[in-house]
């Protein structure tokens, strides 16, 4: 492999012009806004548990951002080996933080992709600065890529990625999963780059989205507003290329995080013990503290359903779990103080000296906990306003006991109800319907509980993480369009 800052190999370089290699035994090099520690396996959820034990099995790379506030962009690149993988990591100058990370990728494309037009803050510095950390980035994973290597990038940080690459001489399959919604062609259309950002995304071989309303929304986009021709269902000719756009919703490792339920650690336990002794039930929520969560509205929702029926105070507990994130844009800190606010009134106003009926953890709480405590929750709380596909809701149905499962109450707009149907679908947004959704939950005979969960843990076994990466890079493997488009040195 070359190293950092390297030319490519002469064999290498004489074959840019040809795919070379096996798709099916070629190296996979995944690049992200930030890059998984390939050491621990800990992560809380999302895309570093989805593909950190498949790298560290196979030789691959993955590539991104140090996560130093600190750097120099197109600085020195740290590579450490962990077994057969790679971890690549490049830094950023603390202007490109502000601008590409907290400015473009989480002030515009966060909040435009969640529907929030209300907390855009377009600004033409973070664009331009979102272009340079991507033309940056792509400069930088270069010497690393070999004939037959199969580029898998993800995310909003990335969406330029796949041009930069191919204006750098990159002519390996390179396909792209956004793991958040995409937005309706009329909600799109509010960012001035709106045509860039889609002119970008076609330089992908494959473009993933988690259902099929969002990759929906990219086709309709498409028809309206490219000369992109549809051929099928899922593929378009851009030029002389065909692009595939497919849903790939993701799993999680399903067995795995079932397996953790049983190995709780005295403080789960002796809560478990407690709440067991007590006869209490308990309503769990995990999310990150972010606007899109629908976490204000979830603590209404208790609110009423408390007052709905008084007969359940002291009888049941919501524990909501709420990690910090983006704490420096500053629609995070409005969300955290209304969320502190709220618990405060709620609890304030019910709370007696043996029952704290709503119990709030603003810090991130290790999987191996938070699996015991899923599986001692009556009720997994899943309401985000909008999301791409949220795996909370998975690990919540893969962490239940089949003889005594719990209920699942789901956002409709949560991209897991495209798939979860046996879940107790809500609009997030009425608080109403929300409350009593949850005194369902709480009553439900044990029989429609079983008959439920049985058919949301098949589906959760089923559509695994594993299955997901299978489906992806199997679509990326057939994908045969990227060598053949001339491509434009850059000026």
């Amino acid at each position: 492999m070359a190293l950092a800052g390297t030319a490519a190999t002469p064999d290498a370089s004489a074959h840019l012009e040809e795919i070379g290699g096996d798709a099916e035994t070629g190296r996979l090099v995944v690049v992200s806004n930030r890059v998984a520690n390939l050491r621990n396996t800990g992560q809380a959820g999302g895309l570093a548990v989805g593909l950190a034990e498949t790298l560290k099995e196979r030789d691959g790379i993955w590539f991104g951002w140090n996560g130093a506030p600190d750097g120099v962009t197109g600085g020195e690149v740290q590579v450490e080996r962990v077994g057969p993988a790679e971890q690549v990591t490049v830094p950023l100058s603390p202007k490109d933080v502000a601008g590409y990370y907290l400015g473009y990728a989480n002030s515009v494309l966060w909040p435009l992709f969640h529907y929030r037009l209300d907390l855009v803050d377009y600004r033409p510095a973070f664009y331009e600065s979102y272009q340079r950390v991507n033309e940056t980035f792509a400069r930088q994973l270069m010497p690393f890529l070999k004939d037959g290597d199969l580029v898998w990038v993800h995310d909003y940080h990335l969406i330029p990625l796949a041009r930069c690459l191919r204006r750098a001489g990159c002519r390996q399959r390179i396909g792209f999963f956004l793991h958040i919604p995409f937005p309706p062609p009329d909600i799109l259309v509010a960012s001035p780059n709106h045509a860039e950002l889609v002119e970008a995304l076609l330089d992908y071989d494959v473009i993933g989205f988690q259902t099929q309303a969002d990759a929906g929304n990219l086709k309709a986009y498409l028809a309206e507003r490219s000369s992109a021709v549809q051929l099928d269902d899922t593929r378009f000719r851009v030029g002389t290329r065909t692009v595939t756009v497919d849903r790939f919703p993701i799993g999680i490792d399903a067995q795995g995080f079932a397996a953790m339920t049983r190995e709780a650690d005295d403080e789960v336990q002796i809560d478990l013990m407690r709440r067991q002794v007590l006869g209490r039930r308990q309503i769990i929520g995990v999310d990150r503290l972010d606007y899109s969560k629908g976490l204000p509205e979830r603590l209404k929702a208790f609110d009423r359903l408390m007052a709905q029926h008084p007969e359940l105070e002291k009888s049941v507990t919501y524990l909501q779990v709420a990690p910090p994130t983006r704490e420096k844009v500053g629609a995070y800190g409005d969300i955290r103080a209304e969320l502190e606010a709220l618990v405060g009134a709620i609890n304030g106003r019910l709370a007696d000296f043996n029952w704290t009926p709503i119990r709030y953890i603003h810090r991130s709480v290790d999987r191996a906990k938070l699996a015991p405590l899923m599986r001692g929750s009556q009720v997994g709380f899943v309401t985000p306003l909008r999301d791409g596909m949220n795996l909370v809701a998975k690990e919540y149905v893969a962490a239940q006991d089949p003889e005594n499962p719990g209920v699942l109450v789901l956002s409709r707009f949560a991209g897991a109800a495209e798939e979860m149907h046996e879940a107790l679908l809500v609009n997030p947004y009425d608080t109403d319907e929300m409350a009593r959704t949850l005194y369902r939950a709480l009553t439900m005979p044990l029989a429609e509980r079983r008959r439920r969960h049985e058919a949301l843990l098949d589906h959760v076994m089923r559509h695994d993480a594993r299955a997901w990466q299978e489906a992806f890079l199997a679509a990326l493997s057939g994908a045969t369009g990227s060598a053949a488009r001339p491509q434009q040195a850059p000026s």
